[in-house]
């Protein structure tokens, strides 16, 4: 069993060897595997213009490779609809983009957080299929060449990642999003071996059932917008692909939301609305600018009513407490000896600025003073699936810093009031 055992529970239905862990169910994105030699694999629906045949896959299984192409060949449809969205599509096709990223413009974008959670996402399926030798997304890169070598046209049905995580994060409470980054944290130290027999035990529907049911159970709004919202839309998209034959691969998980919207009505504006980025919530627009407010009211107000040497105390907690955390973030990241010092320096100040954070700064000097070189590009999807990778890769690494220096100046920051209080 994993870390933090409350969020990772045993089915009481599973069996031996098989352990119905959300944050697995959420990293394979709903998705579980069908053997080749079951019927249960290929599910038929027959609507009035279109015959829709959906196969149900996992992302690390040799057999789900199989039955996909042979479907694909056997009942040669019109077109092929595959759970993939146009980034990770590129990312099969692919494979050395990573040679092109230009991380300093990523983490001046603001999307340093989204490019951590995508890596740890990505290490912790390629770590699980390098168990049974198959690449995470191989089913779904095989239908597209099948399709392709037959000149069937490919759909990609599945919403944007982007907007699926973004959706996830800002519409889940707080105490949720604290499950998620430890559920994140965790997926770094899984180490549970799994084999093609274990993955083909997810196949039941009753245990499909009762991991989703343990999803809903523990984060509602996740599986909502993982797994429903996700139906709906894949859904959609099938009933509109060209042709009246259509082969869909899809997740397992994903079949039965898939067979009942499809028997819907699902309308273009149910479509659109959840395929909208939700803005930020307004505690979390206004929470940045409030505690920097409450600091600097606190120093002013101490600096003409107060004890002058409290003052000095609380700035100099407030430095200290900053700083040092921050700098200690850095340090465990194996930042560069430059970027611990800018973390020391920089922390005390952009807690005070709610446009600028500290992992901004201290992402930057890392990624200047130690740039990732082209073989630590092409080499991270590797490195990541060991702990070690994480550090030992230099693209990783400036992430780390970001991440573990701007938790090390949140951390000061709430330490530090308990200095500011005396100042009143």
């Amino acid at each position: 069993m994993c870390i933090f055992s409350p969020l990772f529970k045993k089915s009481a239905t599973e069996e031996p060897g098989f352990y119905a862990i959300f944050p697995r169910f959420i990293f394979y994105r709903g998705q579980s595997v069908m053997t080749s030699g079951s019927t249960s694999d290929i599910e038929r629906i027959q609507l009035p213009d279109k015959e829709i045949i959906l196969v149900g896959t996992a992302h690390i299984s040799r057999e789900s490779v199989d039955t996909v192409r042979a479907v694909i060949a056997e009942e040669k449809p019109d077109s092929v609809c595959v759970e993939l969205d146009a980034q990770r599509y590129q990312t099969l096709r692919n494979p050395n983009q990573w040679e092109s990223l230009n991380l300093v413009q990523v983490i001046r974008k603001g999307q340093a957080p989204f490019l951590l959670a995508n890596l740890a996402l990505s290490a912790f399926q390629k770590r699980m299929g390098m168990q049974t030798g198959v690449k995470p997304g191989a089913e779904m890169a095989a239908a597209a060449d099948a399709a392709e070598q037959e000149g069937i046209a490919v759909e990609l049905v599945d919403r944007n990642i982007r907007t699926t995580l973004l959706r996830v994060w800002r519409k889940t409470g707080l105490w949720n999003k604290f499950k998620l980054l430890a559920t994140l944290i965790a997926s770094l130290f899984e180490k549970q071996q799994i084999s093609e027999e274990d993955l083909a035990k997810l196949r039941q529907s009753d245990a499909l059932s009762a991991m989703l049911e343990e999803m809903g159970t523990l984060l509602p709004s996740v599986k909502t917008i993982l797994v429903d919202e996700r139906d709906l839309y894949m859904a959609y998209h099938i009933r509109q692909a060209p042709g009246n034959k259509t082969v869909a691969v899809i997740g397992a998980a994903h079949a039965p939301g898939i067979r009942k919207a499809l028997s819907q009505e699902v309308s273009a504006e149910t479509i659109a609305e959840i395929s909208q980025i939700p803005p930020k919530s307004r505690a979390s627009r206004i929470i940045p600018w409030v505690i920097p407010a409450i600091v600097i009211i606190l120093f002013v107000a101490g600096f003409f009513w107060g004890d002058q040497e409290r003052v000095a105390g609380a700035a100099t907690a407030w430095i200290l407490s900053n700083g040092l955390l921050s700098a200690l973030g850095a340090l465990l990241a194996m930042g560069h000896p430059l970027t611990i010092a800018t973390a020391f320096i920089a922390a005390p100040l952009t807690s005070l600025n709610p446009t600028i954070g500290a992992g901004f700064v201290t992402g930057l000097v890392q990624a200047c003073v130690a740039a990732p070189s082209v073989q630590d590009m092409e080499r991270v999807g590797d490195d990541l699936t060991t702990l070690r990778g994480w550090w030992g890769n230099r693209l990783a690494r400036v992430l780390l810093v970001f991440l573990f220096s701007s938790l090390g100046s949140t951390a000061g920051t709430f330490i530090a009031f308990h200095w500011l209080k005396d100042l009143l």
